[in-house]
């Protein structure tokens, strides 16, 4: 009996721990236990608060998306970049990375060639929006980070894109 106890120790204490902690931090629901919306809510630092990363990759639009073989910005593209832009200015803490993406047709060379100049097209666009090329880097990764997996065009369509990755603190 002690034996088969001592046995189920570890499982049980671990369980413990884990409905300790989940008191400690409001339970095991993505929102504090005051009633708030936590890191993604409407306070400082959350999605309500506009010069939060939170306001700018989910109101602003943290993407935009390429036609088949293209790198050429559509007046859908450019409208959620003048967004980004005017955020960027009103926010000259923060820098950006441009990340160049493609979809999985084509040869590895091809796709990273084409995430380059997806990468390059929003960040001249961004530059002729004034914000400093200073606080811009781009990188392509070509086909390699696929937010999307399968073969049709609703995947692929998805994985033609250039992201806007903010960070504070790392000017030039």
């Amino acid at each position: 009996m002690m034996i088969s106890f001592l046995r189920k120790a570890p499982v049980v204490l671990l369980v413990g721990t884990m409905a300790l902690a989940a008191c400690s931090q409001g339970g095991f629901r993505g929102d504090d236990a005051a009633g708030g919306l936590g890191a993604a809510g409407a306070g400082a630092g959350g999605i309500g608060d506009p010069s939060s990363p939170a306001y700018f990759n989910q109101v602003i639009g943290d993407r935009v998306l390429f036609a088949v073989d293209q790198s050429t910005l559509s007046s859908q593209a450019q409208a959620t970049l003048a967004g980004q832009a005017q955020w960027l200015l009103s926010n000259p803490e923060f820098t950006a990375l441009i990340e160049g993406h493609a979809d999985e047709q084509g040869t590895r060379e091809y796709n990273l060639a084409l995430g380059a100049r997806r990468a390059a097209a929003v960040q001249e666009y961004l530059i002729s929006q004034g914000v400093p090329a200073s606080r811009l880097r781009t990188i392509s990764y070509g086909k390699e980070r696929p937010i999307e997996i399968c073969s049709t065009e609703a995947c692929y369509s998805q994985n033609r894109r250039a992201v806007t990755v903010i960070s504070a603190g790392l000017g030039a």
